[in-house]
């Protein structure tokens, strides 16, 4: 916890400032309570997991809602932590808070129907043999645009409206991060909408193949941008202040770079590092 301290007669006491999930819950308290739904979701799918052997194209049917929980999670906590960054007036605004709730229903539903689809026994990604799966799919892939459309929304909102107070480098992470979370993580969503992933068990935890190319690889890159350069912003600025605007621009390029190379990898069927 951080400590905050306080000087009585002539004494410095320290005293436990608010915990992380506090401070965090100030920020933006909506997007956090989403984030925990998220969280407390995954431990009944945890659950399911350990105790469920149904398997869908090689793979048990709860592993995909636990890596949708788990990235919704954290795509809705980054917004919240980023949310300081605007005036009060704009955190108040029906424009904020419209993104907010897009957040909220494109992640809720995309969440909660991978989980009733995990339940069933069926898949949610490129199931469409009948009218009502087609339209679900097609949905889908609507709200993972829209949701992913809120991060250069806020990076717009942050550029027009934000504090300029901080450190430079830490908000050119910021809106770089949030703006290449769309074009790059959105625009291999839309590759993959269009065609099966490889099957079978794949890499631990992420599930990416072993055998061949394989879109998410980049997907993965391209979404977490979002975490990736405000993170290096906020290190820059801390460690190399004198450099860290040319250093977040460098840390961009070659996570740009790592991301082409990973599509170009699974655009000509090459596997991950040949694992």
């Amino acid at each position: 916890m951080n400590l905050l301290s306080l000087t009585h007669d002539a004494s410095a006491v320290a005293i436990p400032g608010p915990s992380p999930w506090a401070a965090l819950w100030r920020r933006e308290p909506r997007l956090v309570a989403f984030a925990c739904l998220m969280l407390a979701m995954m431990l009944p799918a945890a659950i399911a997991l350990g105790l469920d052997e149904r398997v869908l194209r090689g793979v048990n049917v709860w592993v995909k809602p636990l890596k949708f929980m788990a990235s919704v999670a954290l795509l809705a906590l980054t917004t919240a932590w980023f949310a300081p960054l605007l005036p009060d007036a704009v955190r108040r605004s029906r424009a904020f808070g419209l993104l907010v709730w897009t957040v909220i229903a494109t992640g809720g539903f995309e969440v909660g129907y991978i989980t009733l689809q995990a339940a069933l026994g069926q898949a949610s990604h490129y199931n469409v043999g009948d009218p009502f799966h087609a339209a679900m799919y097609t949905l889908m892939g609507t709200g993972a645009l829209l949701l992913t459309a809120t991060q250069p929304w806020l990076a717009w909102l942050i550029w027009r409206h934000g504090e300029r107070q901080g450190a430079p480098a830490y908000r050119l992470g910021v809106l770089l991060g949030l703006g290449l979370t769309f074009v790059l993580g959105a625009s291999v969503g839309i590759l993959l909408g269009g065609g099966l992933p490889a099957s079978g068990v794949g890499l631990p935890v992420v599930g990416w193949s072993r055998s061949m190319g394989d879109l998410r690889v980049a997907h993965f890159v391209g979404i977490h941008a979002g975490q990736v350069l405000p993170l290096a912003g906020f290190v820059l600025a801390r460690w190399q202040p004198g450099a860290a605007v040319a250093g977040v621009w460098g840390v961009t390029a070659l996570w740009t770079a790592l991301w082409a190379w990973t599509l170009w990898q699974a655009l000509s069927g090459q596997p991950l590092l040949g694992l």
